[in-house]
């Protein structure tokens, strides 16, 4: 049984640029709606036709991606493998009118995460129980189709990988964290 774990390709999504605490809602919601630009790396279009299951987040750019890659089907797409995303401050905060780069809020917020700050999102024990429960889905899968590609999301990749490592799969300690990386993991 294998499992390869695959990053969806760019976001169509302006990353420079300044914004407001206020803005961290929407700009979460732009995020999560937005589609893939460009197209898959030579070296990973081969991939659907190594594995029998391919599964996405309901994500438009785990799913495009997915296709991209040349999937005739998607077998499972769930909100049980999108991405852990970072949180974010309420209008009324104190936080609402600092402006600073959109890059900026990412690393504070994701930094406050990891230490128990999930205002408006899933806490970081329950982000990483959810990667539990993914891998126990891929794993299910895996064995019954042998193969599963899994167009997934960054920090959820990294997640499942620990997983799978910890149960004794074999396969490198990260999935890569650039669009389009992957890595395979596998019992045999």
């Amino acid at each position: 049984m294998h499992i390869t774990l695959l990053r969806h390709g760019k976001p169509d999504f302006e990353w420079e640029r300044s914004i407001k605490g206020a803005d961290l809602r929407q700009i979460e919601k732009e995020y999560d709606t937005s589609s893939i630009v460009g197209n898959p790396p030579e070296e990973t279009l081969g991939l659907v036709n190594q594995h029998q299951c391919v599964v996405c987040s309901d994500f438009p750019r785990s799913i495009q991606s997915a296709k991209a890659l040349g999937a005739d089907a998607i077998h499972v797409s769930s909100d049980l493998f999108r991405e852990m995303n970072p949180p974010y401050f309420d209008n009324a905060s104190i936080y609402a009118p600092i402006k600073m780069p959109l890059k900026y809020w990412v690393i504070v917020l994701r930094g406050l995460w990891f230490l128990g700050f999930s205002q408006n999102t899933e806490s970081f024990s329950n982000a990483k129980a959810r990667a539990r429960q993914a891998s126990d889905k891929l794993i299910e899968l895996a064995g019954e189709h042998h193969g599963v590609l899994f167009v997934g999301h960054g920090f959820l990749n990294h997640y499942v990988a620990k997983e799978l490592l910890r149960r004794n799969w074999t396969g490198p300690r990260s999935p890569g964290n650039k669009y389009w990386d992957y890595a395979t993991y596998s019992t045999e």
